[in-house]
């Protein structure tokens, strides 16, 4: 056996050909070992929003590691950790105090979930150990946040303890949290909602929301808002959970936070919780050794710079509009049997290859497998475009800065493909 890397989410079988590689990418473009360029309908992972190679944070970014390769934020702190700190919480533009740097989505979410069951412990004296998420939700795949994700990712195969979490549906008006709280709503020390679930691109509906801030009120609970897959103006603002009210205790970024540049992320804390650790003077015990380096703070620092500077609060809502006229180009396509998301986070549900397929007894078209809908990826990538793959759905998630020939290109291959498929 060759050494090699393991990539994730693959089957051995499944593993590409070195010829499949990417091997560089410029603006919306990504190049291949072959020779294919292709137009990134994803953003990377949805954490290259302002466009791949961005001098700007490549200069930031070699700035700062050659003023200081390295320095730490345990017991200490740094300037650009501080002025990264600020610029976060001026950017959200909600009423947020503290910043707590972490180098990734799951890590940020492991660290919610510390940090919610201290603030009951130290608040109350008595232990609240209850997070509660969303099914079909995703935090990401560390232990504490593999927990946490309401997907069924193989969580009983690696011994994730699930025993202090548990998971409610967001599609019944909130009955079943309000059922939760009826039961347990004094062990319940958070909820970590992600406004768009991240696997299959489902907005959170207004009436649940309506419903989680009526027993957040009565129950006590701390409210988390996951905004890794939808912040930094994804939804069409800069952030989804902005419009909550009352605003969210805590809020969880990465991806688009250094446009893919850095492994970080961060917790952005409300005066809830900043106040009572101060008042009890409590220490949290948590510290990653690459959370809040000088490189990834200053990739930070030059972002937000280029998200005032590129104008994104306009170009998102530009892209958005654009994406409406390609899914009502493709509705009606018999291949595409739904659309999902909002914003620039959108799904089309695909049907299965013989369409007129149906569940037994009823009526809708039975989705694609996952093995189609891989297929499929693929496919339209030969074709000139990068999609991402979801429960039945393909996922469109461009960049800011995609132009109305990418997306016109985008529909073009799509349409394509679904065709050549319906065909065979």
């Amino acid at each position: 056996m060759s050494a090699r890397s393991w990539p994730f989410l693959l089957r051995p079988s499944d593993e590409p050909s070195p010829g499949d590689w990417a091997t560089s990418a410029k603006g919306t473009r990504v190049r291949f070992a072959d020779g294919l360029e292709a137009f990134c309908a994803t953003s990377g992972l949805w954490n290259v929003p302002l466009g791949y190679g961005r001098d700007e944070i490549a200069d930031a970014v070699s700035e700062a590691l050659r003023d200081a390769s390295y320095l730490t934020l345990f017991r200490r702190s740094h300037p650009l950790a501080e002025e990264a700190a600020e610029r976060v919480i001026s950017f959200t533009g909600m009423p947020f105090s503290r910043v707590l740097h972490a180098t990734s989505g799951g890590a940020a979410n492991d660290l919610v979930m510390k940090l919610s069951r201290q603030y009951w412990s130290i608040e109350e004296g008595m232990p609240r150990r209850l997070v509660v998420g969303l099914r079909g939700s995703y935090h990401g795949l560390t232990y504490g946040a593999h927990a946490l994700s309401g997907d069924e990712l193989g969580q009983a195969v690696y011994g994730v303890d699930g025993r202090d979490v548990r998971h409610v549906p967001f599609d019944d008006g909130g009955a079943a949290l309000e059922a939760l709280c009826r039961r347990e709503g004094n062990r319940i020390a958070a909820l970590v909602v992600e406004p768009v679930l991240g696997s299959g691109a489902i907005e959170v509906p207004a009436d649940f929301l309506d419903a989680v801030q009526r027993l957040r009120a009565q129950y006590g609970f701390l409210l988390v808002a996951d905004e890794v897959a939808t912040g930094f103006g994804r939804t069409g603002v800069r952030f989804a959970s902005s419009r909550w009210m009352p605003h969210p205790d805590a809020l969880v970024l990465s991806k688009a936070l250094t446009n893919g540049a850095c492994a970080a992320s961060v917790v952005v804390v409300g005066e809830r919780i900043a106040t009572a650790f101060d008042r009890h003077d409590a220490l949290l015990v948590h510290g990653e050794t690459q959370a809040g380096t000088p490189s990834s703070c200053a990739a930070i620092v030059a972002t937000l710079d280029l998200y005032e500077q590129l104008d994104v609060d306009r170009l998102f809502p530009e892209v958005i509009a654009q994406i409406d006229r390609l899914e009502e180009r493709l509705v009606g396509h018999p291949r595409v049997i739904g659309v999902a998301g909002r914003g620039a986070f959108r799904a089309l549900r695909i049907a299965g290859r013989t369409s007129a397929s149906t569940e037994p007894g009823g009526t809708e078209p039975v989705g694609a497998s996952k093995e189609e809908i891989v297929e499929l990826v693929e496919r339209i990538r030969r074709a000139g475009a990068i999609v991402h793959p979801g429960p039945s759905v393909l996922q469109l998630i461009p960049a800011a800065i995609s132009d109305s020939a990418d997306l016109d290109r985008l529909g073009d291959v799509l349409c394509d493909v679904l065709d050549e498929q319906d065909a065979a």
